[in-house]
């Protein structure tokens, strides 16, 4: 018998058209995947154009796993919902539209990932307010404990909820309320490792102890705003593959920026054969890179809406092939010339903060227009600590120096203005927590730059040019405006703005059709017209409470957003001449409309919805006609591979493309770097980053003719057969590869574990490939440079039965790292341990082969002897 559900669950996407916008977190056979389920529930899929930019007009959804992407801005403005690609899944999974805000890849929304439940335990008060706010931050909430649930929070153990995880070994986090506490106060979601019950960390180590100084992930390529050189790009093999960033882009390079002519001539190289151009004309340009905010260009790029950054962001660009925002990372936008206003006669020392971390806080204080000090005196004013505890900051309360976090100076450097330290945020110091896992989270305010820097509308505006300058006004009134970035209020009251869904279907449909010029949405069904259409309700509690009349209260409101509309119409016409197809179900979405299309699409599910008494058949449609865009259905994933050398597609995008799509017709996904994989194809044995990190993971390693026997005959010969030989590469680096593949799965990933081994921020093709090398095998990876402020922690002599430990350096012999040589031997001696400063080759030497060994070879001075 057929489910009564059946049918509705083919439509359930019947409403929609999406567009999916490719990342790292997002890559191209996920989006097959996704495509293929949409297509097969009724929705429509709209393939983004040659140069990536979206058909903004005919969508109702973006899927996109990151808001960093070039068109988020006009997607806000026009109030298209932006998603993680986990909505459709849980869309699917619920067999209805879920709501789009806990699914928002907005970092502001902490908790997006996050569904709570509250244990019986905690105050109802508090249970309101640590529901409320998490809400609002992107949680989702459940009432009890389902699979779906990600964190509790309780007070202890002794209540139910905790008991049902316990008892059925569920995955979900139990964690205390003081971390929502401190995520509320910071503005930041930090681990909540330290909360977790029933051993908390908060409450079981004492103050002074030590806590781990955490990676800084949000401070990749943006440690400094003048790079001293070009960045090696992290995922590269032997070559720097073709840049695509640059594709139909001009870029123009200012006057202002100190490089060579000949690195000058190399960037130019990089960017004109990545089909990009260089230009003299601002006007022209699409990205304006200079050193300092100032200069008649720099006002004309900006009022023009022209992606305007630094040198550092121009590298990041060649560096990772992917856009990025200049506004997202404070380093990456040009800097003041005189500095942030207050901060000139300040002098500025740093505790607590390690690695690109410290060197990122040195260069921000530095463009800020303050002083740096490495050690801290009387006279200093400030100490920015990722800690409360340490001699710095036992000497800044002696001292009565200020003490703060590093918010309080990137925040001061975002908003062009020095911030008051009596914010609660700056000097909030959680216990068993080093914000340095937080920092370079902030981005600039756009608002705030425009106000000082380019004031105004440029002499001879374009439309083009107006047209986005009303984009970004409308896309900050249309943003989440009580996003962390500005605090948390708990029990905030209702603001008028946000009553503006309320217009009857008619209203809006006519709206539409003469101020845009858009056809109007087509008639729904008549039992679909049957549910009138609710106001937008505004959150004061829960977000699932039932919706509530809309008061006529905020009028002006409605007519204030109706003006602007009315003005932005002209431009928005204009950009959409050349267009043909208007919107399939109207502008929806945004912080606005999120609610409103939710009880929506709930209301006409609950009304179109076939009933039928128990036991009694629905008919249910066994066929339908095939839709426009639809894909058909992929078979199951066979095999999951990794290519590495693969030859076929040098150079030929559009080749490559077609072959994936070959291959996953025949079971075998390709994969990106660091997935879990089945096999590893390579043409021969190579010492690349996919090699060697795959290898470590005991990955089967077939050779690249399997790859193309698969293509050429279009059947998938047993891989067996196919398994990679490699005598004379084997004899050249001295293994065996199939021995190496059995060691790699007896050391599964830990043929390093522990092992300390630090890199040389200097070192040829940069740090990050022989971190991910390290970091694959277990290894504890960390960057040694000139002021690292790296230490070793002391290890005990009589627990050395067989002698000290050995710490490595990856190093060259050039002079500037031979001066860090001294330094770090001392350092190690220190720590009772062994130093050896050898070549990375012995490092690729020990994961090639999967065993942990030692020659006197490697040293430096007889390796480059």
């Amino acid at each position: 018998m057929a489910h009564p559900g059946a049918a509705d669950a083919d439509r359930l996407f019947s409403s929609c058209v999406f567009s999916f916008v490719e990342s790292r977190d997002l890559p191209e056979n996920l989006i097959q995947e996704l495509s293929s389920q949409v297509s097969k529930h009724g929705g429509e899929v709209v393939d983004a154009r040659r140069d990536k930019s979206l058909y903004l007009e005919k969508l109702t959804h973006i899927i996109a796993n990151t808001s960093d992407f070039p068109q988020h801005t006009d997607a806000t403005a026009m109030m298209i919902p932006v998603v993680r690609s986990t909505w459709i899944s849980s869309s699917l999974g619920r067999n209805k539209l879920v709501q789009v805000r806990p699914f928002s890849p907005d970092p502001r929304m902490l908790f997006s990932d996050i569904v709570l439940t509250v244990a019986d335990d905690v105050p109802p008060s508090d249970k309101e307010s640590i529901i409320g706010c998490s809400m609002a931050l992107g949680a989702q909430d459940s009432e009890n404990i389902t699979k779906l649930v990600t964190h509790v929070c309780a007070l202890g153990m002794n209540n139910d909820k905790c008991r049902i995880v316990q008892s059925k070994n569920l995955k979900c986090k139990i964690v205390l309320p003081h971390w929502f506490d401190d995520c509320f106060r910071l503005g930041k979601r930090i681990d909540e490792g330290p909360y977790m019950l029933p051993d908390p960390e908060v409450f079981a180590a004492k103050p002074d102890d030590e806590v781990a100084v955490p990676a800084s992930q949000h401070l990749e390529g943006a440690t400094s705003a003048r790079p001293q050189w070009m960045p090696f790009p992290t995922d590269s093999e032997c070559v720097r593959p073709k840049l695509t960033v640059f594709e139909d882009k001009a870029v123009m390079l200012s006057w202002d920026l100190a490089i060579s002519p000949r690195l000058k001539e190399i960037v130019q190289g990089l960017i004109e054969s990545g089909g990009g151009e260089i230009t003299d004309n601002v006007g022209n340009c699409d990205y304006f890179i200079c050193q300092y905010r100032e200069g008649e260009q720099y006002v004309k790029a900006s009022k023009s809406g022209k992606d305007v950054g630094n040198l550092s962001w121009l590298y990041h660009l060649i560096t990772h092939n992917t856009w990025t925002s200049p506004m997202r990372r404070l380093l990456h936008y040009p800097i003041p010339r005189d500095g942030i206003p207050g901060f000139k006669d300040l002098r500025i020392t740093v505790s607590n903060y390690g690695g690109e971390a410290r060197i990122y806080l040195e260069n921000l204080i530095t463009a800020a227009g303050a002083t740096y000090t490495k050690t801290m005196k009387a006279d200093n004013t400030h100490l920015i600590t990722a800690r409360n505890n340490s001699e710095k900051c036992e000497a800044a309360r002696d001292w009565n120096i200020n003490m703060t976090n590093h918010l309080w100076i990137e925040e001061s450097y975002a908003k062009c203005e020095m911030q008051s330290l009596t914010v609660e945020k700056y000097t909030h110091f959680p216990p068993r927590t080093n914000l340095g896992e937080v920092i370079g989270q902030t981005p600039l305010d756009e608002s705030r730059l425009r106000a000082m820097f380019y004031p105004g509308e440029p002499e001879k505006p374009s439309p083009t040019t107006s047209r986005k300058r009303k984009i970004l006004d409308m896309a900050k009134e249309n943003a989440y405006s009580d996003g962390p970035l500005e605090g948390v209020a708990i029990g905030r009251q209702a603001r008028k703005e946000f009553d503006v869904m309320k217009d009857s279907e008619e209203d809006y449909a006519k709206k539409t059709t003469e101020e845009f010029g858009i056809p109007a949405p087509a008639k729904r069904r008549a039992v679909e017209a049957a549910t009138p259409a609710r106001g937008r309700h505004v959150l004061t509690g829960k977000e699932n409470e039932t919706p509530s009349t809309v008061s006529t209260g905020s009028r002006s409101a409605k007519a204030k957003a109706q003006q602007r509309l009315s003005e932005i119409a002209p431009d928005v016409a204009l950009y959409d001449k050349e267009k043909k197809r208007g919107l399939k179900d109207g502008l929806w979405g945004g912080k606005r409309a999120a609610d409103y299309i939710d009880r929506e699409h709930l209301n006409r599910r609950s009304a179109s919805s076939p009933t039928a008494d128990e036991g009694e058949a629905v008919p249910v449609r066994t066929k339908r006609g095939a839709k426009k865009g639809s894909k058909p259905v992929l078979p199951e994933i066979d095999a999951k591979v990794i290519l590495t050398g693969f030859k076929r597609w040098v150079n030929d995008k559009f080749k490559e493309d077609a072959d994936r799509k070959k291959l996953r017709d025949l079971g075998i996904q390709v994969v990106s770097d660091g997935s879990q994989v089945d096999y590893l194809v390579a043409p021969q044995v190579v010492r690349t980053v996919k090699f060697l990190r795959n290898l470590s993971k005991g990955a089967k390693v077939l050779s690249s003719e399997w790859i193309e026997q698969c293509l050429d005959t279009g059947e998938v010969p047993p891989p067996e057969d196919y398994l990679l030989h490699d005598k004379e590469n084997e004899k050249k680096f001295g293994f065996k590869l199939e021995a190496s593949v059995e060691r790699a799965i007896k050391n599964k990933g830990k043929l390093l574990w522990n092992v300390p081994i630090y890199c040389t921020s200097t070192i040829k093709n940069g740090t990050e490939s022989y971190k991910a090398i390290a970091d694959a095998n277990g290894a504890i990876f960390l960057v040694y440079a000139a002021r690292s402020g790296t230490t070793i922690k002391p290890t005990n002599p009589e627990d050395d039965e067989g002698g000290p430990e050995p710490v490595y350096l990856l190093s060259t012999a050039s002079p500037e790292e031979k001066k860090l040589w001294p330094r770090f031997e001392a350092m190690a001696k220190a720590g009772n341990m062994e130093a050896r400063v050898v070549a990375s080759d012995w490092l690729l030497d020990v994961v090639m082969k999967q065993e942990l060994t030692f020659d006197k070879k490697y040293l430096v001075n007889n390796f480059f002897s």
